[in-house]
């Protein structure tokens, strides 16, 4: 029987394991964050009234088997005139959504378009919106105010999405009957986070018999994190699930070039592992080649990011032994 796993988070992280992780024989399925309100994604919330398709999007063509063309329209984005910026697959999501009448029927639609590999599921059905409490009383906004900020490191008092959703049914199933569990790597407040203010999610990770391994981001935004160390990542992680659930902690041991971490220094800094001494800790090369930035995206992001097919080899390592 084929081994189950079950990956949570959102954005490019999302992508960059799905994509390794589709070429083994393994049962795949994407827990994906509905709070994205960046970029494109934000504009058709705001000016259409859906559901956000750009993570979701990014986990079909990851999981995608269709032709490397249908891959490239799908990700392609506009540059001009009054859609430049959009993704022509976010657009084509909203589309779908709007004919069925549902984001989730929208979904299951594009995955049989794009022939994926697996599921992807929504972790909400409904429309939320992250916001975060600063400790100077500054309120964040959305997604993409949370994930530009600077001032996050010096203190919140709480993060919160609005309205309180309801849990996807499918996102507890998948959970519970998962061999193994990977969350990470992605943006902390904006792409991990988000998943477990969810009520139930982190019940179930607390519950379900599935090992679980937390892929530590390779890079902190700047003026996000107290600290650039893993220990701090995990302790700041455990708090949304309650007690310290994972059984692996994966973490990078390569270091980018210096001249590429001085020039990624406006950024961010890279995260430095400090628990060597826990046996649950895994280290390994796990860095890809530096990201190519769109012109027209319409939110800058980090560029330094895994590699799809050194990830997967470490978590089918862990399948593998369970």
């Amino acid at each position: 029987m084929r081994k189950k796993i079950v990956v949570i988070g959102g954005g490019t992280g999302n992508f960059v394991i799905l994509r390794g992780l589709k070429k083994y024989d393994v049962d795949l399925s994407a827990i994906v964050s509905m709070a994205d309100s960046g970029g494109s994604t934000g504009i058709l919330r705001d000016e259409l009234g859906v559901l956000p398709p750009g993570d979701v999007r990014q986990c079909l063509v990851a999981l995608s088997n269709s032709s490397r063309l249908m891959r490239n329209v799908m990700n392609y984005r506009f540059e001009n005139g009054n859609l430049g910026g959009h993704s022509l697959g976010n657009l084509f999501l909203s589309a779908l959504e709007k004919i069925t009448g549902s984001f989730e029927r929208a979904v299951e639609e594009a995955g049989k378009i794009l022939y994926i590999k697996g599921k992807v599921i929504p972790v909400t059905l409904n429309q939320v919106h992250l916001k975060m409490i600063l400790n100077n009383r500054k309120v964040l906004e959305g997604e993409a105010e949370v994930y530009l900020s600077q001032e996050i490191d010096k203190g919140y008092n709480s993060i919160y999405l609005e309205p309180y959703p309801k849990v996807n049914p499918k996102v507890i199933d998948e959970i519970m009957n998962a061999d193994l569990v990977v969350l990470g790597p992605g943006g902390f407040y904006t792409s991990l986070i988000p998943n477990l203010l969810v009520e139930g999610v982190a019940d179930a990770l607390k519950n379900t018999l599935a090992k679980k391994v937390f892929v530590v981001n390779l890079m902190n935004r700047k003026g996000q994190c107290k600290s650039n160390k893993v220990s701090q990542n995990l302790k700041e992680l455990v708090k949304f699930l309650g007690k310290d659930v994972f059984d692996y902690i994966l973490v990078n041991k390569k270091e980018p070039s210096k001249e590429l971490i001085k020039s990624y220094a406006q950024e961010g800094a890279l995260v430095k592992n400090d628990i060597s001494n826990d046996k649950r800790v895994i280290l390994s090369d796990l860095l890809g080649p530096l990201a190519k930035a769109h012109k027209k995206d319409l939110i800058k992001r980090n560029l330094i990011r895994h590699d799809s097919k050194k990830l997967a080899e470490e978590i089918i390592k862990i399948v593998n032994n369970i």
